[in-house]
């Protein structure tokens, strides 16, 4: 490669990371309601939260259900930190007690890690579920240590201001959390290049060949089980700080590492960047959609079941569908049927929430009246007519959106056997000229 093909290299090798900083550090600016500045700061530590998830889950093949255990030990240790050196006057700064959450949790997870790591596969799902169950019940059984119902609260304002940042206003804190955010995920992506790295792939995809070469396939996990629980630590650690508050049914709790992976797995598990966006879409959800409507929950199942379907590897991997067809020049001619498709969905949607809307409120909210707001429209579920109109619109949808769908996929398959063709031929040496 020439000098200029290697500077170009590198460029292309740092945009993401600097178009990642910038979104971090721009958003805030963008949306500066007091409302967005926090949920930016809740995805921010989801993000690091659900990358260091995916390092077991994505990286390992490690199926946790107990992953929250170790995160919510981080925000515990913070919580715990945070108060002590309060009331002691201790001179360290809030910007260190993330860090103290990080390692915490890796501590805890050196013994509980090495019992998960001795099996694999469904065995290791259940252990996890069992130790993350246990560390949840023994949080609930002392509540004079982990604060029971009423939780551990915490006064981040504490000590002198930190370079002039007193961490009081909301956007000091966000900011706090883009730096720990950036800082991890470049730290946690560098983790996957390396021969430890490597090799939780290898454990993931052939463990019986990494055996038979010599390595001991427990070793790899219980370590990359550590640097999970450390990244994941520092998430719980900036969770605190941002709420002030923490609680161990809520931060333990087999629903929150139930949120974890949903949101993982919906982001997209077998790409790096796929928990970033299920971090955001984790808040979005669970900020946004709770606001919006009560049937939220409801919503989140139908769309994580059709993303098994038709999506498995996640909203990130339709993203790379999609880049890979525009860097083969054949997007364009899926504009049409992606038109269509987004419209018979469209109309599919209309109905069928307006029929979960319309089921919700007479069960829920009958008392208020037959009368249910959907979208501007006045819906009477008093009315049959009412009933039958949005059935016969979601069934209607239901059936275009299948006949478009099925002249997606085969319009999909042509531009995707081209597209390979064209890569093809761009990778052929090609003759130089006498």
């Amino acid at each position: 490669m020439t000098t200029t093909q290697v500077a170009r290299s590198g460029m292309t090798r740092w945009l993401p990371w600097l178009g990642y900083a910038l979104v971090l550090g721009l958003a805030p600016v963008v949306l500066n309601s007091n409302h967005w500045v926090n949920m930016l700061s809740q995805m921010g530590c989801f993000i690091i939260i659900c990358l260091s998830y995916n390092i077991k889950m994505g990286q390992g093949g490690m199926l946790s259900f107990g992953h929250a255990a170790y995160t919510g030990l981080g925000t515990f240790a913070v919580a715990v930190a945070i108060n002590h050196v309060s009331d002691h006057g201790i001179a360290m700064p809030l910007v260190l007690m993330p860090l103290v959450g990080g390692v915490f949790a890796a501590l805890v997870s050196i013994p509980l890690g090495y019992v998960s790591t001795k099996k694999a596969g469904v065995t290791f799902a259940m252990i996890s579920l069992g130790i993350g169950e246990l560390v949840g019940a023994t949080a609930f059984m002392l509540p004079g240590v982990f604060g029971g119902d009423s939780g551990i609260s915490i006064d981040r304002v504490y000590g002198d201001p930190f370079l002039g940042f007193t961490f009081g206003p909301q956007i000091q804190v966000y900011y706090l959390i883009a730096i720990y955010c950036l800082v991890c995920t470049v730290l946690m992506y560098a983790f996957t290049a390396t021969p430890l790295g490597r090799m939780l792939n290898a454990v993931r995809d052939n463990p019986e060949r990494v055996a038979f070469i010599g390595y001991n396939t427990q070793w790899v996990r219980w370590f990359s089980f550590v640097v999970s629980g450390f990244f994941g630590g520092v998430g719980g650690g900036l969770l605190i700080i941002n709420f002030e508050i923490f609680n161990s049914a809520d931060a333990m709790g087999l629903m929150t590492t139930g949120a974890y992976l949903l949101f993982t797995f919906l982001g997209g598990a077998t790409l790096f960047f796929g928990p970033i966006i299920g971090a955001v879409l984790m808040v979005l959800a669970m900020v946004l959609m709770s606001e919006l409507t009560s049937a939220w929950l409801l919503y989140l199942g139908l769309i994580f079941l059709l993303m098994v379907m038709y999506a498995p590897g996640g909203v990130a991997s339709i993203v790379m569908a999609n880049v890979n067809m525009v860097r083969a020049g054949r997007l364009r001619r899926l504009a049409g049927p992606y038109a269509g498709l987004l419209i018979a969905a469209g109309v599919m949607m209309l109905g069928v929430s307006a029929l979960i809307e319309m089921i919700y409120h007479h069960q829920l909210d009958a008392a208020m009246g037959p009368e249910v707001t959907y979208l501007g429209w006045q819906l009477n579920t008093a009315s049959a007519a009412t009933w039958l109109g949005m059935l016969a619109l979601a069934v209607v949808g239901g059936v275009l959106l299948e006949l478009v769908r099925r002249r997606f996929v085969a319009t999909w398959g042509e531009a995707q056997a081209q597209a390979r063709a064209h890569a093809q031929d761009a990778a052929l040496p090609r003759e130089e000229p006498a």
